[in-house]
């Protein structure tokens, strides 16, 4: 507990004021000053120092006071705050204890499940030769010969079925592959007769060869090329052989160029 040092020693602050105007009044009564202030003025100072001198040791008295009410507060927040933490420490013994007994329970309840199945497994080892007796039984059937027949049955008309569907599988039509091209043929120059070319180029006629739209594409200084859409079979129809055929027109075409090739 901290305390003021001025209620410990009697120390008077304002004291040499004091002195100065009992020296002062005395002065005045003995007429050794001249040109004093008056007694009524020297007894007022007087008292209003007395007064101050009074006000600090006042102060300084409150000051312990406030002091001495903080330490209370303090020494109560301590005190509320060791007793959270002993009910903390009980929540978390009682917690411990729980959690130990449930482990206990559980332990107990794993062992009772293993000896639960090892008990069937162990009654199930004798039963296995009665088992064994009666299977010996039944390797003997009168009715064998119906079983043979019955399973003759069934493979046969197991065997029909897988025809059936063989054959109707292969009544499905194949898919084919096709191709779509977009083939650009070059003259030789601009005085080329392109009306022509496409005549001999559409002249080409295989098995799995269609020839689709066409138009004619600028190339540069007056030149125009023939740009050609054709769909062809790939198991029928090869690039490189449909390209020697359009270059065969050598009067015509000058090159011929596969834009574009894209499955259908």
């Amino acid at each position: 507990m901290v305390s003021n040092p001025l209620t410990q020693e009697q120390v008077w602050v304002d004291k040499f004021r004091v002195e100065d105007a009992e020296t002062s009044f005395y002065e005045r009564q003995s007429g050794v000053a001249s040109g004093c202030p008056s007694t009524e003025s020297v007894g007022s100072s007087l008292v209003n120092e007395i007064a101050r001198a009074r006000q600090h040791i006042k102060n300084a008295l409150n000051q312990e006071v406030s002091v001495s009410g903080t330490e209370g507060s303090l020494l109560q927040k301590i005190q509320s705050l060791e007793k959270e933490n002993q009910e903390l420490r009980q929540v978390t013994q009682n917690l411990s204890a729980l959690v130990k007994n449930m482990v206990e329970r559980v332990t107990a309840l794993e062992k009772g499940a293993v000896n639960a199945v090892a008990k069937p497994e162990a009654a199930s080892a004798p039963a296995a030769a009665p088992a064994k007796e009666e299977s010996d039984e039944d390797d003997f059937d009168l009715f064998g010969e119906e079983q043979e027949e019955d399973e003759e049955e069934a493979e046969r008309v197991k065997a029909e079925r897988i025809a059936a569907y063989s054959a109707k599988k292969s009544k499905k039509p194949a898919l084919v592959a096709k191709s779509s091209l977009l083939i650009d043929v070059k003259p030789w120059d601009d005085e080329t007769d392109m009306k022509k070319m496409e005549e001999l180029v559409r002249s080409i006629q295989m098995d799995g060869l269609l020839w689709g739209a066409s138009k004619l594409a600028p190339v540069g200084y007056g030149i125009k090329k023939l740009v050609m859409n054709a769909v062809i079979e790939d198991d029928k129809v090869s690039t490189d052989d449909l390209e020697e055929k359009i270059v065969a027109f050598e009067d015509y075409v000058q090159s011929m160029d596969i834009a574009a090739f894209n499955k259908i």
